[in-house]
């Protein structure tokens, strides 16, 4: 696989878990209580901030040669 294939899938599942969290920020705020609550908070914010760090290496990378 090319290099700039890998890019392409590594943004695309970057793009799956920023969507993934914000359904998870919309349950824990609007369904559901208690730990559950707090548990899924904690596990979006976690993939927000990992998929924002993928995102800016991706594109801090440059462009690939081929």
């Amino acid at each position: 696989m090319s290099p700039a294939l890998m890019k392409m899938w590594v943004s695309l599942a970057a793009m799956a878990f920023m969507f993934i969290s914000i359904i998870s920020i919309y349950l824990s705020r609007y369904k559901l209580k208690g730990f559950f609550r707090i548990f899924t908070a904690v596990v979006a914010y976690l993939l927000m901030i990992v998929s924002g760090i993928i995102i800016l290496l991706v594109v801090l990378s440059g462009p690939t040669s081929e």
